[in-house]
């Protein structure tokens, strides 16, 4: 990857949930649903939630890209933990990204940092075990790899922040069967199923409680280790 070399970037921060994003552009001005322009130090910013998958990723980097002309990429937002080396309501620092589509790693912009896996669905409690064995990494999501892809195409810096919003023994529904074609969580169907099985509803409340956590935690990081880095 290549670093601008002006002190000044244009930063495209990508992610999948508004949640993810909301203490991140507070104070920034909310141009369409869902993006945001702002800045971080000296840099020019704009962040999208473009919601869950590699696809709805691709379609917000291209957004960002027709709009903003970015130097930077940056996959930004909630992570599952594979393992209990980390917690619900930390942030980490990524640095390196594996897509377990094809087995393909990108390194980020910050040597020292964990490892991510970017699965095509939300990882299964019963799969998180061997998912952190095979490749010896401790945190899940569904779109740092698109992003990173197109960084590496576009030779355009890519860092990564993940905030954990669950934990390695959390029993959660199987949200896959209720992501829509863009990406989006489709809530009536999802509390509609809920609703019937109270056995979720304890391990829901602490998702929603450690989300926001992480997600504070996630904008301090992101904020202070782009400003180091750029």
């Amino acid at each position: 990857m290549t670093t601008p070399s002006t002190n000044q970037c244009r930063i495209a921060i990508i992610a999948a949930l508004p949640g993810e994003l909301k203490p991140l552009v507070r104070g920034w001005k909310q141009t369409a649903r869902h993006v945001w322009t702002g800045s971080i130090g000296d840099h020019a910013c704009m962040a999208i939630a473009g919601g869950m998958g590699a696809e709805a990723a691709n379609h917000a980097v291209a957004l960002a890209r027709s709009e903003f002309n970015p130097s930077v990429l940056v996959s930004y937002g909630w992570a599952g933990a594979l393992t209990c080396a980390v917690k619900p309501g930390m942030a980490c620092t990524i640095s390196e990204v594996v897509d377990l589509t094809n087995g393909t790693r990108f390194a980020t912009g910050n040597r020292d940092g964990l490892r991510l896996l970017t699965l095509n669905h939300v990882a299964r409690a019963d799969e998180k075990r061997k998912l952190a064995e095979r490749n010896q990494a401790v945190l899940v999501d569904m779109e740092a790899a698109a992003v990173a892809r197109i960084a590496h195409q576009r030779r355009l810096s890519f860092f990564c922040f993940k905030g954990v919003s669950d934990g390695y023994t959390d029993k959660l529904p199987d949200f896959s069967r209720f992501i829509s074609w863009d990406g989006q969580l489709r809530m009536p169907a999802f509390l509609t199923y809920v609703a019937a099985r109270p056995w979720y509803w304890a391990s829901l409340g602490r998702l929603g409680k450690m989300s926001k956590v992480a997600a504070s935690a996630l904008a301090i990081l992101a904020q202070e280790s782009l400003q180091q880095s750029l």
